[in-house]
């Protein structure tokens, strides 16, 4: 095939045009014999993999296509005769320079049926794999995802407490990452080269938590062997994160007041107090205050503790951010499990749009997680998702192509929701001219209520 071949005027689609089709398309596209030996190499297969057509002529495809951490997908459908579908790998040159690519496979058959080789399409992601990047960047402070306006304002705030030295309160649902807020404003503090201690406090007994907090003397209590350093002195000069702190008991809740008010702490057992220098960061998915009222949480550690109060929006109230999220996640996973899951089919990207998530975040990243078990590459298709969330049947209004274009879908949508679809303010809050603004509603097909769409606002 390295020649073009005399044209077949019985086809309805010549050799000729055929062969010209395949040299200017953008995907690389390389076919072998029976024996896995290459016998097609087109233009763009050798802009992608760097290798000249004439190199690769008559060379193993495993030769020509140097993966990484997987086998020749080619090979592969030759010998299973199963096709490959958009598997996310790395190509490797031999600079060793990697370049992220979506390859697809399928066998050639004659007119016969006979199975007489294979072909492997590729297509370069660089640019995608740089776009995803850029918009996570853009949209992401230390580790936490978002592209929301609850979420883009907890970005402009956090830079600004983390450079006060106040104690904060971070209220929110579980699984709605408080302790990502707290190790932000840590990483962004004065106290960033000094330790950052965490303790949950719903996950020690009280009977054990006090000495856990401040620490114990030798001999101090039955078994008490050795003496042991608190959190809080373990984090002198940094911060101590303080979770659930809703549980903590009113006994100890006295003993906390103290060590905030005096920057003091008396381990169990000792003779006097020691002075520690510790910013406390607390957590909780409680109601304080009505805590307050029922006597079971002491007012004065509460305004201790809420110097400065942040509050981490629920998921279902950021829905925006979920295909962000479940493209961090698909990325994460892809590092940490050896996988080459490219992308999510718009059903199943329509399923997880319109699930209520009561497990927040953390909920999501786990459904990602259980996908990626049972999805053997290329996209997670609804039969991946868990089983209590197969049920759903997706309707989706609008038909999105990618994940990008449903993000500014649902960023547009959010923005009108919160302006009451007055036009004028939600294109003010995006940034862009209303005309703008416009024809995107137009393009995306979003549907505005009837009671509002004679008033642009």
């Amino acid at each position: 095939m390295n020649k073009r071949p005399a044209a077949n005027s019985n086809n309805t689609l010549s050799t000729n045009k055929l062969y010209t089709i395949l040299e200017s398309i953008s995907d690389g596209v390389m076919a072998v014999d029976l024996d896995g030996r290459v016998v097609y190499f087109n233009r763009a297969a050798e802009r992608i993999t760097g290798i000249a057509r004439a190199e690769a002529l008559e060379k193993p495809c495993r030769d020509v296509m140097n993966v990484v951490n997987h086998t020749c997908a080619i090979e592969e459908t030759l010998r299973t005769g199963e096709q490959v579908i958009n598997r996310y790998v790395c190509l490797l040159s031999a600079a060793g320079e990697r370049t992220p690519i979506s390859v697809s496979t399928a066998l050639l058959r004659n007119r016969h049926r006979e199975v007489t080789g294979a072909v492997e399409t590729f297509r370069d992601l660089t640019q995608v794999e740089e776009l995803r990047k850029s918009i996570e960047g853009l949209h992401s402070f230390s580790n936490m995802i978002g592209r929301s306006k609850p979420m883009s304002e907890l970005f402009e705030t956090l830079p600004l407490i983390a450079a006060s030295d106040s104690n904060v309160l971070i209220r929110g649902e579980n699984g709605t990452g408080k302790e990502l807020v707290a190790r932000a404003i840590h990483a962004h503090s004065t106290r960033c080269d000094k330790p950052m201690v965490s303790v949950n406090v719903a996950a020690i007994p009280e009977t054990l938590l006090e000495s856990e907090l401040f620490g114990h003397t030798a001999g101090a209590f039955t078994g008490a062997r050795s003496a042991h350093m608190g959190r809080f002195e373990r984090a002198d000069g940094g911060t101590l994160f303080l979770d659930e702190i809703g549980d903590l008991s009113v006994t100890l809740q006295v003993k906390l007041l103290r060590a905030l008010q005096e920057g003091e702490i008396e381990p169990v057992g000792a003779e006097g107090p020691r002075k520690v220098d510790v910013r406390v960061v607390a957590a909780t998915n409680s109601d304080l205050p009505r805590m307050i009222e029922e006597n079971t949480f002491r007012r004065d550690l509460y305004y201790r503790l809420n110097v400065v109060e942040l509050c981490v929006p629920r998921l279902r109230d950021r829905p925006e951010d979920i295909p962000l999220l479940i493209d961090h996640f698909i990325g994460r996973f892809n590092q940490l499990k050896s996988k080459d899951i490219s992308g999510i089919h718009p059903n199943a990207m329509h399923t997880l749009l319109n699930h209520e998530y009561p497990g927040n975040v953390r909920e999501l990243e786990n459904i990602i997680e259980h996908a990626f078990v049972l999805c053997p590459g290329g996209i997670i298709r609804p039969e991946h998702l868990p089983r209590s969330l197969r049920g759903v049947t997706p309707t989706p209004v609008v038909q999105v192509s990618g994940t990008l274009e449903q993000m500014e879908i649902l960023t547009i949508t959010a923005a009108l929701k919160r302006n009451s679809f007055k036009r004028k303010e939600t294109a003010a809050e995006l940034g862009i001219d209303p005309s703008t603004l416009y024809r995107k509603i137009r393009k995306h097909k979003i549907i505005i209520p009837e009671s509002t769409e004679t008033s642009t606002g």
